[in-house]
């Protein structure tokens, strides 16, 4: 059984158009996240998938001089992409993950990796029922449900957010839902716009010598230093 990472990130993002290349303590926001997922131990491939669109020409740029595998798609239907991109990257197993992550921790990765290797599930994910910090989502589809997905899903955000066809139709897929130890749904722990940038690059310039290595616990404990009121 391949299993692989495909790290959804596109430059045009609405809120903040280029944050996944954006400088954060000295690499794009993007390398840490590849750096991440290479530490987890627990993935056969790590691949992005972004767009044909020139915007994204890029992150195609970005991933060569990485030396990670880009697949580019459809910009509008994520959903498709993805679906390309997995069978491009020849998995049979996809942890599909958002390219503004940067602080994702592989241990998270490697739990979610570990549960889905012993079979029988369609979906291993952390999001059915939140209870991480935003920018931790993991879900992790078989290729077979990705297809099906794929097959049926029609509504434009069905296509776009690709898993929401399986939340709301949970008698059709066999999903486990993976729940943190300590609830903190609202914790913003991605970048989805300047203030997030500016809070994530102090939390890892706070960590020092750890930025690179830091685990859950310890950026929760170091965004509470600089995080504004929790949002629902």
């Amino acid at each position: 059984m391949q299993i692989g990472a495909i790290i959804q990130a596109r430059f045009s993002s609405q809120r903040l158009p280029g944050k996944v290349l954006r400088p954060l303590c000295g690499k794009p926001l993007l390398a840490h996240l590849v750096d991440r997922l290479k530490r987890s131990t627990a993935l056969d491939v790590i691949g992005v998938a972004t767009s044909i669109e020139s915007s994204d020409d890029a992150v195609a740029a970005f991933c060569a001089s990485a030396e990670i595998s880009c697949y580019r798609g459809s910009l509008g239907d994520v959903l498709g992409r993805m679906q390309a991109a997995a069978r491009n990257f020849a998995l049979d197993g996809i942890v599909r993950v958002s390219g503004d992550s940067p602080l994702l921790d592989p241990a998270l990765v490697r739990q979610a990796v570990k549960l889905f290797r012993r079979g029988g599930w369609d979906l291993v994910t952390n999001v059915q029922v939140r209870s991480f910090p935003k920018g931790q989502s993991v879900e992790i589809l078989s290729a077979e449900a990705l297809d099906r997905v794929a097959k049926n899903a029609r509504a434009a955000t069905e296509r776009e957010h690709v898993t929401p066809y399986i939340y709301t139709h949970p008698d059709l897929f066999r999903i486990r839902n993976l729940v943190a130890r300590v609830a903190r749904p609202t914790l913003q722990l991605s970048v989805d716009t300047e203030e997030d940038l500016v809070r994530i690059e102090a939390i890892l310039s706070a960590a020092g010598a750890r930025a690179d290595r830091l685990d859950l616990d310890e950026a929760i404990e170091l965004a509470e230093l600089f995080a504004p009121e929790e949002t629902s």
